[in-house]
């Protein structure tokens, strides 16, 4: 294992619970993060929950001074930093890319040309890259990798994917890392930019690296307050005020929920074996889920079960209809998930319950709006 440990964003959701095995195995950490308000509500302090064993440095990926300064010493990198929320990043264009195409750029230049001998890079990547996810033709089996729907299906209130050629609707499957990249939002993009940079920069510099590419990660710290982060999140905002949770389309639309224990081990594992440099692998939990399925299921979780989710049946840019892993490249190496779904939702509701949280989901939503990124 490393001996000190640079975690980008490591006073996050899943940035700190990275930041916690890596010290359970011994390792000396560095966390360096902005603390951005949207995440962390304005404080000028790291969160209670970042262990004070870590060393914090406040700073941002495109302070070049700050994350020489942060590098020193370091001999691998986990890089967590993002702005994250795909429809907050189709208006929100600039610091999107800014801050996760330059910000990468940044700690990239600094490894290749800087005084500290960096020896693995593990980067955050998304499900968000493939665009939609696999699926197959029932009527040949053959597979297909479809793009957007078309407007005038999504304006008719069909939101289903459809056979580009037949129009038949078409059966989900799980998406492995060799689909065709297709992305359809800003944050997207910019994922796969970070994704592609540091693969390039580690090929042609003896760096061994790794993309992970998360699913739907969900558990204690995620931030309820933040409208654009996960959607299990998002829904506990809303429940715990008394909300019935906002589900775009007709909410089947299906993801892949991991639970961020599940992640940190994935990722811990990727960080160390040597098999995995220079690669890309999905980290996701196999048990594919609907929309509508995780709300229902968050509402009984907090007692509040008559809170029936509202099924507004309004596309919003940049959402795709359904995405969940193929995580065999990651089982070769070992891995299996340990948290069932339900265990996992359960932890997020007995942490939520102490948490408070803000339901800024219906300004999101008519900041999207007012931007034309919602069809009624």
């Amino acid at each position: 294992m490393f001996k000190h440990v640079l975690v980008t964003g490591g006073a996050g959701f899943i940035g700190s619970h990275t930041v916690d095995r890596l010290l359970e195995r011994g390792c000396r950490v560095r966390v360096f993060d902005n603390l951005d308000p949207q995440v962390h509500g304005g404080t000028d302090s790291p969160p209670e929950y970042l262990s004070k064993d870590a060393e914090f440095v406040r700073g941002d990926m495109r302070d070049r001074d700050a994350l020489e300064r942060a590098l020193d010493g370091i001999d691998a990198v986990v890089h967590d930093a993002a702005m994250v929320g795909v429809g907050q990043s189709q208006y929100r264009i600039d610091p999107y890319i800014d801050v996760n195409v330059r910000g990468t750029a940044v700690l990239l230049d600094l490894i290749a040309n800087g005084k500290t001998k960096v020896d693995r890079l593990l980067v955050a990547s998304s499900m968000s890259i493939y665009g939609e996810g696999l699926y197959a033709r029932a009527s040949d089996g053959a597979r297909v990798t479809p793009q957007l729907r078309p407007d005038s299906q999504l304006d008719a209130g069909d939101f289903e994917m459809r056979d580009p050629e037949t129009g038949e609707a078409l059966d989900p499957l799980p998406t492995p890392e060799s689909k065709p990249l297709f992305c359809n939002s800003v944050y997207a993009q910019t994922k796969k930019d970070q994704e592609e940079y540091c693969l390039i920069v580690g090929r042609a510099h003896d760096l061994p690296t790794v993309a992970c590419r998360f699913f739907n990660v969900y558990g204690p710290r995620q931030s309820l307050s933040n409208p654009y982060t996960g959607v299990a999140a998002i829904f506990s905002a809303r429940i715990k005020n008394g909300n019935p949770p906002l589900v775009y389309e007709d909410g089947e639309q299906m993801r892949d929920f991991t639970s961020v224990h599940d992640l940190v081990r994935a990722k811990l594992l990727l960080l160390e074996d040597e098999r995995a440099k220079n690669d890309v692998y999905n980290i996701g939990a196999e048990r594919p889920a609907s929309i509508l399925e995780i709300a229902r299921h968050l509402a009984a979780l907090y007692g509040r079960p008559e809170l029936e989710p509202r099924v507004v049946r309004k596309f919003r840019s940049g959402d795709i209809r359904h995405c969940f892993a193929d995580t065999a490249k990651l089982k070769a190496l070992g891995f299996q998930p340990q948290v069932a779904l339900e265990d996992g939702l359960r932890e997020l509701v007995e942490w939520g319950e102490s948490q408070e949280a803000v339901d800024a989901t219906d300004k999101a939503h008519a900041e999207l709006v007012r931007h034309g990124l919602v069809r009624e």
